[in-house]
């Protein structure tokens, strides 16, 4: 797999939208080095911690690919590095050809995918369009969370390279699927329980429903 990080976002909290909803989902282009600790890049801040932030959504990725479909069906929006609120926007990796668990690093920094985005109300007030949020959730495209392994450095341009990928067998794609729409088959479930590199309430969701 040859991919490669393009662009590094950063964002602090502001108010959002008409009603000024506090967010920092509004990401700006870094240039040069940018530390990375463990929990996200410096810099970047979350408006509501009950429900952003925190280790297991330490860093947000996103797929550079997805951005010509967004393009297409929002003709009038801007989808470039950021607009999704990602930090780091990457070409050659897509939730297609990742699985839950991968170990990547990126300049001096070890990250592990360990859970999908679910879109909320601030995506929509981010471009002003109601219709974000479903059309993400439509389409799978979710973008992925990352805790870090190792902090340090990385920069625009660095390769994005695998090191481990404890679960082979159980795509990202699946996972996207399951925290979208339910339905994981028992085996599934008895498999997330207890998966190495699964975010720990997914893991707890799994135990419950296998009860």
């Amino acid at each position: 797999m040859t991919a490669n990080l393009i662009s590094v976002q950063t964002g602090r909290a502001a108010p959002l939208g008409p009603g000024g909803v506090p967010s920092a989902i509004v990401k700006h282009t870094r240039d040069g080095t940018v530390a990375v600790g463990p929990l996200g890049l410096e810099g970047d801040e979350q408006a509501d911690l009950s429900v952003h932030g925190g280790a297991e959504k330490a860093v947000y990725a996103y797929a550079a690919s997805h951005f010509p479909d967004w393009a297409r069906q929002f003709p009038d929006l801007d989808f470039t590095g950021g607009a999704m609120g990602e930090n780091l926007t990457i070409a050659g990796m897509e939730e297609a050809n990742i699985c839950v668990g991968d170990i990547h690093a990126i300049g001096t920094v070890l990250l592990q995918v360990c859970q999908p985005r679910q879109p909320c109300f601030k995506f929509a007030l981010r471009h002003a369009n109601s219709k974000l949020p479903k059309a993400m959730v439509r389409s799978g495209q979710s973008g992925w969370y990352c805790r870090v392994l190792q902090t340090g450095t990385l920069t625009a341009g660095d390769a994005v390279e695998l090191r481990e990928r404890p679960n082979p067998d159980f795509p990202f794609v699946r996972l996207v699927e399951i925290v979208n729409h339910g339905r994981p088959t028992m085996a599934e479930l008895a498999r997330m329980a207890d998966m190495q590199g699964l975010a720990r309430q997914w893991r707890e969701k799994a135990r419950e429903l296998l009860g």
